[in-house]
């Protein structure tokens, strides 16, 4: 009987749950990993801050107290109008994690959203796992902050450079607010724990302001050795703010200093003349900016008038040079207009007013130059250039009456510009007062003469009996020469005033070269002369500039190679038919023999072949395979790489041959 009771007993006792040795377990799953204080109930509250709730979950069959289903389904489903998605501008997006496309933000709009907690309300300790880990994500944060300068007193100094100098002329940020962040930014005590704190995608925007400032503080006057390091400080500067981009939206969601950074790598490559890759930037800064809804109008958010008016600025920033890099490059833009529902922005500045002002304050009329009016020009001019790329350069050839419709739409455009604004004799008594607008108005003629001689530019070499192309020939030397014209009136080379003027949404080399085509073709018109030493004044000028970097080098010895080939064509064609062509070295031009000497890459063979290919009755040297004036003449054609010499120098003799 006693044996019976005492199976009885151990079977009972095998039931039970074992006890679990160590410590017992006080906090929820989520809270144990990231070695937090748990208050114990489901969910915990550190769970509802992370708006994680569905993962609370405990080890142990005895749980905390459980919270009352009403707060949970309050925690999921709270909701707050539209114009919170702006506030919670901290979170890893408006809805999740996920891109809402136009199909969902018009759904939306008729809609309320849920509440989403801005991340300046969550502790930093509560963000993130451990960083101690150097393979870690939080690594690639530490190796970003090891990149800035230690003296709090330099980064000052750079700022100041950038807000005073270049700021106000392209309208990045708002200085004040900048000025706030940074200081926050630098007070800040870094720690294990404070790291996750770390907003990478102001860092971003930090780094390439950066970048700018880092040349500007550089006087042209200094050695080359400084130049140098000017230089490299500059890229290691630019190449972080690269690397904080890509890396933040691991971190956190999108923003507009995200977006600003993006705009301005995209105009530090167009400073350093890399167009080709500033088309990468400018489409990853406008997909940054339709993930936070940016091509919607604030007004359909709900948003106030004064951050209405900031984000219809960087969208049109962002428009003009999707358009523009896209057409000088001959590629697709990223902004598909029919997907959009955004206005122009109002001609109004409201940076300085608060919300409450800005809500009540009246736009002037275009009469009245504001630092908005550059930006509402330029949409328009950037829809005109995007349709030309539609148009005149899609996949299939456009007849010609729809390139005089579309020169005739940049021309109404031109001549509804306000008169501060004129493309001829503009009124310059507001110039004094209004210190931007000497520079706003370069950004749009310049803007204005790329688009018409990008559009005319595959009928340049066109002939017709008819004189059909008249048009186009006469839109492509004007636009050319006056474009050239600002740009020998303007560059002073100091650094600022150059980084400015580089700064723009122009090809810089596209006039140039235009104009050394035209003159090629027609060697012994009456104009070519005063072509020829307009270029060559622009290539002297080019070159003493200290800040001129291997691809500006490049685009000048194309530059060079059209006068050459020119001078050679002007003289072959002048000698007696009996008399024996001149020697290469007495047709080269005086500055041509000197780079000969000083230039490895104009060597004597180079040069030597493309004068001894200038007589008209000698075969072109070039590729027998390629017809560049027909490749000319495609309206799919782009130019290549300004470095690529060996194509530069096969079109320009070809395009010489057949004259």
């Amino acid at each position: 009987m006693r044996t019976n009771e005492r199976k009885r007993n151990n079977v009972a006792l095998d039931s039970l749950p074992k006890a679990r040795r160590g410590r017992k377990t006080t906090s929820c799953s989520q809270c144990h990993v990231r070695k937090q204080k748990c208050n114990r109930e489901l969910p915990c509250s550190r769970c509802i801050q992370r708006g994680i709730p569905q993962l609370c979950q405990w080890a142990e069959k005895e749980k905390g107290h459980a919270m009352p289903p009403e707060r949970v389904r309050t925690a999921d489903t709270q909701a707050t109008e539209l114009g919170q998605l702006y506030i919670a501008r901290g979170a890893p997006s408006f809805f999740g994690n996920s891109y809402f496309g136009h199909q969902v933000a018009a759904r939306m709009i008729q809609e309320s959203a849920p509440d989403l907690p801005p991340m300046s309300l969550l502790s930093s300790k509560d963000s993130l796992q451990s960083f101690r880990n150097d393979s870690g994500p939080f690594s690639q944060v530490w190796d970003l902050l090891g990149l800035l300068p230690r003296n709090k007193v330099t980064v000052d100094r750079l700022i100041e450079k950038f807000l005073t100098e270049i700021n106000w002329a392209i309208d990045t940020v708002q200085p004040e607010i900048f000025r706030s962040q940074f200081a926050e930014f630098w007070g800040r005590k870094f720690g294990f724990d404070e790291i996750a704190g770390v907003d990478l995608r102001w860092l971003a925007l930090l780094f390439i302001i950066l970048a700018f400032s880092v040349l500007l503080d550089s006087p042209t006057t200094s050695s080359p050795e400084k130049r140098k390091e000017s230089e490299e400080a500059s890229l290691r500067f630019y190449w972080a703010a690269r690397r904080a981009i890509v890396i933040s939206p691991s971190f956190h969601g999108e923003s507009l200093d995200l977006v600003r950074a993006g705009l301005m790598v995209t105009r530090y490559l167009l400073y350093t003349r890399q167009v080709a890759e500033s088309w990468l930037t400018i489409s990853f800064a406008m997909r940054m900016a339709q993930a936070q809804g940016m091509h919607i109008d604030g007004e359909k958010w709900g948003l106030s008038r004064k951050a209405t008016e900031i984000r219809r600025r960087l969208w049109s920033n962002l428009y003009l040079l999707d358009k523009t890099i896209a057409l000088a490059l001959g590629r697709p833009y990223a902004i598909s207009d029919h997907m959009c529902l955004i206005k122009a922005p109002d001609n109004i500045w409201l940076d300085e007013l608060t919300d409450e002002e800005s809500s009540i304050a009246t736009a002037h009329a275009l009469s009245y130059p504001t630092m908005s009016t550059v930006t509402l020009l330029g949409s328009g001019l950037g829809k005109i250039a995007g349709e030309i790329q539609d148009r005149c350069f899609g996949l299939y050839p456009a007849s010609y009456d729809v390139v005089i419709e579309m020169d005739n739409k940049l021309v109404t455009w031109k001549e509804q510009l306000p008169s501060y604004f004129a493309v001829e004799d503009p009124d310059l008594s507001l110039d004094e007062s209004h210190t931007f607008l000497p520079w706003h108005r370069l950004y749009l003629h310049s803007a204005f003469h790329f688009a018409r001689i990008t559009l005319h530019r595959p009928y340049l070499l066109r002939e017709s009996i008819t004189n059909r192309f008249s048009l186009s020939h006469e839109a492509c030397i004007s636009s050319a020469s006056s474009d050239l014209k600002i740009r020998l009136q303007s560059l002073n080379y100091g650094t600022s005033e150059n980084m400015r003027w580089t700064l723009g949404t122009h090809n810089m080399f596209n006039s140039a070269f235009i104009l050394g085509i035209i003159a090629v073709r027609r060697p012994i018109a009456p104009q070519t002369t005063a072509i020829l030493n307009d270029l060559e004044e622009y290539c002297e000028m080019l070159r003493k500039d200290v800040w001129l970097n291997e691809f500006g080098l490049a685009e000048v010895k194309v530059v060079e190679l059209c006068i050459l080939r020119t001078t050679g064509l002007a003289q072959a064609t002048e000698q007696p038919g009996d008399q024996a062509p001149m020697s290469p070295p007495e047709v080269l031009p005086d500055f041509m023999a000197q780079e000969r000497e000083r230039n490895p890459m104009s060597t004597p063979m180079n040069i030597e072949s493309i004068v001894a290919d200038g007589s008209p009755g000698h075969p072109p040297g070039s590729s027998p395979d390629i017809m560049w004036p027909a490749v000319w003449e495609d309206q799919n054609f782009a130019f290549p790489q300004a470095a690529d010499l060996e194509t530069w120098e096969q079109m320009i003799s070809e395009i010489a041959y057949h004259t």
